[in-house]
């Protein structure tokens, strides 16, 4: 198995950091290019690799069992067509048609599939989730693991070593996830190795990922930067950093994403993951996360244990944004069908989760939501201010100190705090969508989910522990 390892990703010590357990397969990764706007979507194969890692889970047929996700994707055997693997996603392309710039221009995003590699020929079809949350193929591909196009060089330059941080054991048998360092120089890789043990330690103290640490394992990757720090176009910062991870992602200054899919995913490819955090050599606050794709957090800032735990369950789980108060890029959304995302709603009177709400519990749960808008709105205006006038990023510590301050008073004193509901204000919108508690990290800056959302996250946890 060394000799594989050596042969196919120059790495031979990866073979020790997976415990001595053979792996189940190969990793196959299908890029293409995603393209649209308001004309229809166009997808184009750019290649097929195969990774330098091991596949991190079963080599048998795996079924997508969460169906989440604005799209999926489905691998079955080209003769038989047989179902052999399946998965949800969400991606960066699905978010930008929402932005005003989609509405009079086109883009195309790179995006990437991946699963273990097959023997034999296979149809790949993305999905897409329609009306009513019913699925329509919008793309079918064949591949042959025999072409001779299908490449298993190992992509260059190598990112460095794997570092292991947590090893609870076969990597087929747990939750893998991986923390990529972007914008590390070669003498800051100590600095990395610190930072990705104090955010695993955090997500490791947030139920329910505490009770079920050993379901776990988590790498480090930090590819060598220039110089420290990613870029940050609203400033004038731009750095070609290994990842590409940049803040001002759609124009929201906040927004932390990479644009530059392969390099983030030839990095990547020389650990074995199933989620993957790009951690950012930066204090300005900022994150994000897309479902199946990455999460993405600042580690140097105040909050990055809130931004950390918050964007990595929107990636691992598809958990949606309960706030609505902040500005976002996105446009209003014109439809209120059923949400697919397993914390919101569309139906105060009898949510998806009534089963966890007690009788006692109106549906919908009335809560202090003027209150709470009045001095949301107000920190919002501030906090535009102190961006505008580019003051020290204390100054924005301090007021989301402030925010957090605020909502530990409110939230205690509300009549139904700590039960589960529906209470409106939801998904960016002030009206007509519910989360199921007044309160919940996926609402404001608490450190605890709610019931709902830390049920959704066991039940992805369970999707990959054998």
């Amino acid at each position: 198995m060394r000799s594989l390892i050596a042969a196919i990703g120059g790495i031979v010590c990866l073979s020790a950091a997976f415990l001595g357990q053979p792996p189940s397969a190969r990793t196959m990764r299908l890029d293409y290019f995603h393209t649209g706007g308001t004309s229809p979507e166009v997808f184009a194969l750019d290649e097929v690799v195969i990774e330098p890692a091991p596949w991190p889970g079963p080599a048998g047929p795996t079924e997508d069992r969460l169906r989440y996700g604005a799209y999926g994707f489905d691998v079955r055997d080209a003769a038989s067509k047989h179902l052999l693997y399946s998965a949800g996603f969400g991606s960066i392309f699905d978010e930008w048609v929402t932005t005003e710039e989609a509405q009079s221009v086109s883009r195309t995003f790179h995006e990437s599939l991946r699963f273990p590699a097959p023997g034999a020929p296979v149809t790949v079809s993305v999905r897409k989730r329609g009306s009513s949350n019913t699925w329509q193929d919008v793309w079918t591909t064949t591949v042959d693991p025999k072409d001779m196009f299908v490449t298993a060089a190992a992509p260059e330059p190598h990112p460095g070593p794997v570092i292991a941080l947590q090893q609870s054991g076969d990597p087929a048998r747990k939750v893998d996830v991986l923390l990529v360092g972007d914008g590390y120089t070669v003498a800051e890789r100590g600095k990395f190795e610190a930072d990705a043990r104090r955010l695993m330690e955090i997500l490791f103290a947030t139920p329910p990922f505490k009770d079920r640490r050993t379901d776990f394992n988590v790498w480090g990757l930090a590819p060598a930067a220039r110089e420290s720090g990613v870029s940050r176009p609203s400033q004038g910062i731009h750095r070609a950093s290994p990842v590409g991870a940049t803040y001002d992602a759609f124009g929201s200054e906040r927004y932390v994403l990479t644009f530059d899919n392969k390099a983030f995913r030839r990095v990547a490819s020389y650990a074995p993951y199933d989620v993957v955090e790009i951690v950012t050599n930066t204090r300005t606050y900022g994150g994000g996360g897309i479902y199946n794709q990455y999460s993405t957090v600042a580690a140097d800032n105040a909050f990055s244990p809130y931004v950390f735990v918050h964007e990595f369950a929107h990636h691992f789980a598809a958990l949606a944004d309960e706030y609505y108060t902040s500005p976002v890029a996105y446009l209003p959304s014109e439809a209120r069908e059923e949400p697919w995302e397993a914390n919101i709603t569309a139906n105060g009177a009898s949510p998806k989760w009534k089963d966890l709400a007690e009788a006692a519990t109106p549906l919908p749960t009335p809560w202090q939501k003027q209150e709470y808008e009045a001095r949301s709105r107000a920190a919002q205006a501030k906090r535009a201010e102190i961006r505008k006038q580019n003051r020290p990023e204390s100054d924005m510590e301090a007021l989301f100190q402030e925010e957090r301050q605020m909502d530990q008073r409110q939230f205690p004193a509300e009549k139904f705090f700590g039960k589960v509901g529906a209470f409106e204000g939801a998904r960016y919108e002030a009206q007509g969508f519910y989360r199921p508690e007044v309160d919940c990290i996926m609402f404001t800056r608490s450190q605890q989910f709610c019931a709902v959302c830390r049920r959704a996250l066991e039940r992805a946890m369970d999707t990959y522990v054998k």
